[in-house]
């Protein structure tokens, strides 16, 4: 298995730009595909580190274009669709629908910056119908968070980061959690005082 994804790494290696785009597109979309992003774009940036934030800005258009497609694969796919592709794991879409409904978009802007398989809810946001812009838009800024920040700590620090870029997403993923937590019973207490308000 390790052979086969080092393989499928070398060719979208010697594709250059084209095979980031490819690269992350697929992953996006297709479930169970082996081979995130972030190796090759890890790769290019300690390559041409003058060059890396290029090459997350051609990650992060790959990675939502591909996750518009997923969305558009769940929107006219359905349950049906979700059920078979995920066959092997079908209390996901549950998952998925719960932290809908607790959360809303931060749930995709989550799954799109955070370790999180990212396809799994591009489909299910199709499947939701939640509203196609704001999924890109928050798309776009899990994506491009995550990418820009690999490139941005590669370009400044190099090889001697790379073992711990996982740790580094992780930790600001708690940071954004923790932000989102405290903006989010702040945005609850603001609402309970206005009820308040309107009762007197």
């Amino acid at each position: 298995m390790h052979e086969i994804i080092l393989q499928i790494n070398n060719f979208f290696q010697s594709l250059g730009l084209q095979g980031l785009a490819i690269n992350a597109a697929i992953e996006s979309c297709l479930p169970g595909f082996p081979l995130p992003p972030d190796f090759l774009l890890i790769a290019m940036d300690l390559a041409k580190p003058e060059k890396a934030l290029l090459y997350a800005l051609v990650c992060m258009i790959g990675s939502v274009s591909g996750g518009a497609f997923g969305y558009l694969l769940g929107y006219f796919g359905g349950r049906p669709l979700f059920n078979y592709l995920f066959r092997k794991n079908i209390d996901k879409l549950n998952a998925v629908e719960k932290l809908y409904e607790k959360y809303g978009s931060i749930a995709v802007f989550f799954s799109a910056f955070s370790p999180i398989p990212y396809n799994i809810f591009t489909i299910a946001s199709g499947i939701l119908k939640m509203n196609f812009l704001k999924f890109i838009a928050v798309s776009i800024l899990g994506r491009g968070g995550r990418f820009f920040i690999v490139s941005i700590v590669l370009m400044l620090f190099g090889e001697t980061i790379k073992q711990y870029l996982n740790l580094v997403i992780i930790a600001v993923t708690i940071v954004l959690i923790i932000f989102f937590i405290l903006v989010y019973k702040k945005r609850g207490s603001f609402i309970k005082e206005e009820k308040e308000d309107d009762g007197n």
